[in-house]
C-alpha cells in the first residue's frame, strides 16, 4: 500500500446528529473496523446490532461529571495524535497501552440550534462541547495519519474513499477533511464567542470572529475578473438565506446584492408594495390596493431604468401581477411565495430567476452590518430605525396635511434604502422621482426632479409628477439650495432629519416657498 494511504482499523464515533450514523458504522464494521463510541452514539449502535466498545472501557476510566469528562484522556488523544512514523511516539504508545485511532467521526453539541431556540442560559452553557472540538483538532492536526469527519454529508464520500482504496484513505482526502474540520471548530467557537458577547451586552468585543456557511460559488463578482461566493450567516431571518430558487439561471453577485436591497426595502411596508431595484438603488417603489396596481405605479416612476432590474414584492406573487411583469425584461423576482398561476406565466421566461423566501425579513431586527476595508472591516448596527407620525417635528408655519404626512413617511422610508446623497419624491404612496448617490445634495434633488418630469412625459402627462408631491432627504440640507430645487420642482412638503448649522436658513426658505417641513432627528446615510 502506498505510504500516502492510511488504512482504517479503529474508528471513534461520537455524534449529536445521528443521521446516517448506523449506515456508516455498518459499512465500517463490514470492513473489520473496530468501533469505539460514547453515550447515546454507542447505545444507538448496539440497538442496531453492531459490536461497539465504550470509550470508558477503552480508557479504563469512567465518564464523570454528567458526561463532561469522557474523551479527555491520554488513550484517546494519544491514539489520535501519535505519529506512526516516529519511534519515540510508537514507544510511548506501547509503554502506556495507547492504541491507534485511525478515524474520528464527530459532530458537536448543537450549540447554535440551542441558542436559536431561545433556551435558558444554563442549557446553552451545557451545549458548549469541549471534548468534541478537542478531538477534532487533534485528529485534524495529525491528518498525515488520521481521517476526521465532522459533517454527515461527508459519510458517503468516506465510504467511496474506503471502497476505492480497499479500506484506506488517501492523503488528499484526509487533508480536505482536516480543513473542513478546522473550519467547523472555528465557526463553533465564533458562535460561542458571539453569544457570550451578546449575553454580556458587548456588541463590539475586543476580538470579533465571523463565520459563514458557503451556500454557493458564483460565476464571478461585481465584474468578470473577480471571484465570488455567497455565504450564509443566519438562516432564521427570511430573505436570500432562506430563498428557494424556483426557476432561472444561476444568480450572480450583483443579482444577489440588488435582490437583497429590494427585499429589505419592501419589507418596510404593510400595504401591498413593489420595489424595482437597479444597481442596489430603487428606481421605483409603490404601494397599492394589490400587487398589480403597486407594480404599475412603481414601474411608472422610471420605466427606462427598470429594464433589467430586480423586482421585490411583500405579498404572495399572483398571476395578475405576473402577467404585467412578463412584459418587462427583469433579472430576478423575489417574494414570500408564488401562486401556481404566477409560476406558470413566468415560466415562459426561462432565464428569469424566481426566489421564494417563505417570509419577510423583520426590518427592525437587531444585527450587525459589515464592510471590508484594506486590512480589516467595519462593523455597525443594522439601520433598523423607523420613523412614525409621532416622531415628526413641524418646523414651518404650515403643518403638513394628513395626506402629506403619509407620503412623507413613505418617502423617508424609501430614502433609507437609497444610496446617499438621497432625495425621494413621492405622491399618493408611490415614488415619482429618485436622486441617488450624488456628491452634492442639490444635484440629487435636481436629478430626482428631472426624473419626475421624464416619468410624466413617458406617461403622456405635460406636468412633472413632482408637482404636488412631497420630498424626503436622507440627511439634512446643508444649504437652502437643495430645498429650493424641490420647491421649484413643485413639491409641497419636505421631510428631513434636521441638525444643520443652517437649519434656520433652510426653514426660512421653506416658509417663503410655502412649504410644510418636518424634522425627524434621524439620519439614514447609506454608503
Amino acid at each position: 500500500m502506498p505510504a500516502t494511504l492510511r488504512p482504517i482499523r479503529r474508528a471513534l464515533l461520537s455524534v449529536s446528529d445521528k443521521s446516517g450514523l448506523i449506515e456508516l458504522a455498518r459499512s465500517l464494521a463490514e470492513r473489520g473496523v473496530q468501533l469505539l463510541s460514547t453515550g447515546g452514539s454507542a447505545q444507538a449502535l448496539r440497538q442496531a446490532g453492531l459490536q461497539v466498545t465504550d470509550v470508558s472501557e477503552h480508557t479504563g476510566f469512567p465518564e464523570i461529571m454528567d458526561g463532561r469528562v469522557k474523551t479527555l484522556h491520554p488513550k484517546i488523544h494519544g491514539g489520535l495524535l501519535a505519529r506512526r512514523d516516529l519511534a519515540e511516539h510508537v514507544s510511548a504508545q506501547k509503554t502506556h497501552g495507547i492504541a491507534d485511532i485511525d478515524l474520528l467521526v464527530v459532530n458537536l453539541y448543537p450549540f447554535e440550534a440551542t441558542v436559536a431556540k431561545g433556551a435558558e442560559r444554563d442549557t446553552i452553557i451545557e451545549n458548549i462541547d469541549i471534548g468534541g472540538p478537542a478531538m477534532i483538532r487533534a485528529a485534524a492536526k495529525n491528518h498525515d495519519f488520521v481521517t476526521v469527519i465532522v459533517d454527515p454529508a461527508d459519510y458517503e464520500d468516506l465510504k467511496k474513499e474506503l471502497t476505492t482504496h480497499d479500506g484506506a484513505a488517501c492523503l488528499d482526502f484526509r487533508r480536505r477533511m482536516a480543513r473542513k474540520a478546522y473550519a467547523r471548530t472555528a465557526a463553533y467557537d465564533a458562535a460561542i464567542s458571539s453569544w457570550m458577547a451578546g449575553d454580556l451586552g458587548e456588541p463590539f468585543p475586543e476580538r470579533m470572529s465571523l463565520s459563514g456557511e458557503r451556500q454557493s460559488l458564483l460565476r464571478y463578482g461585481e465584474n468578470p475578473h473577480q471571484r465570488a461566493a455567497f455565504y450564509v450567516t443566519d438562516r432564521k431571518r427570511s430573505g436570500l438565506a432562506t430563498a428557494k430558487q424556483l426557476q432561472g439561471k444561476e444568480l450572480s453577485y450583483n443579482n444577489l446584492n440588488d435582490t437583497d436591497a429590494a427585499f429589505e426595502l419592501v419589507a418596510e411596508f404593510q400595504a401591498p408594495t413593489i420595489a424595482i431595484i437597479k444597481h442596489a438603488n430603487p428606481c421605483g417603489v409603490a404601494s397599492g390596493s394589490d400587487l398589480a396596481k403597486a407594480y404599475e405605479r412603481a414601474l411608472a416612476c422610471d420605466p427606462v431604468s427598470a429594464f433589467g432590474g430586480i423586482i421585490a414584492a411583500n405579498r404572495p406573487f399572483d398571476g395578475k401581477t405576473a402577467e404585467l411583469i412578463g412584459k418587462l425584461f427583469s433579472e430576478v423576482i423575489i417574494a414570500p411565495s408564488f401562486a401556481a398561476e404566477a409560476v406558470a406565466v413566468l415560466g415562459a421566461k426561462k432565464n428569469l430567476r424566481l426566489l421564494e423566501t417563505g417570509g419577510l425579513p423583520d426590518p427592525a431586527a437587531e444585527g450587525l452590518a459589515f464592510k471590508s476595508l484594506a486590512g480589516g472591516f467595519l462593523a455597525q448596527d443594522r439601520d433598523g430605525a423607523r420613523t412614525g407620525a409621532g416622531d415628526l417635528k413641524v418646523v414651518t408655519k404650515r403643518a403638513p396635511s394628513e395626506r402629506e404626512i403619509a407620503d412623507l413617511l413613505f418617502a423617508f422610508t424609501v430614502a433609507k434604502h437609497v444610496k446617499s446623497n438621497a432625495i425621494v419624491y413621492v405622491k399618493d404612496g408611490a415614488t415619482v422621482g429618485i436622486g441617488a448617490g450624488q456628491m452634492s445634495r442639490v444635484d440629487s434633488s435636481r436629478i430626482a426632479a428631472w426624473k419626475s418630469a421624464e416619468a410624466a412625459k413617458a406617461a403622456g402627462d405635460a406636468a412633472s409628477w413632482a408637482k404636488g408631491s412631497v420630498v424626503a432627504s436622507d440627511a439634512f440640507f446643508p444649504f437652502a439650495d437643495g430645498l429650493l430645487a424641490a420647491a421649484e420642482a413643485g413639491a409641497t412638503a419636505v421631510i428631513q432629519p434636521g441638525g444643520s448649522m443652517r437649519d434656520d436658513d433652510v426653514i426660512k426658505a421653506a416658509n417663503e416657498a410655502g412649504l410644510a417641513m418636518v424634522f425627524t432627528g434621524t439620519r439614514h446615510f447609506r454608503h
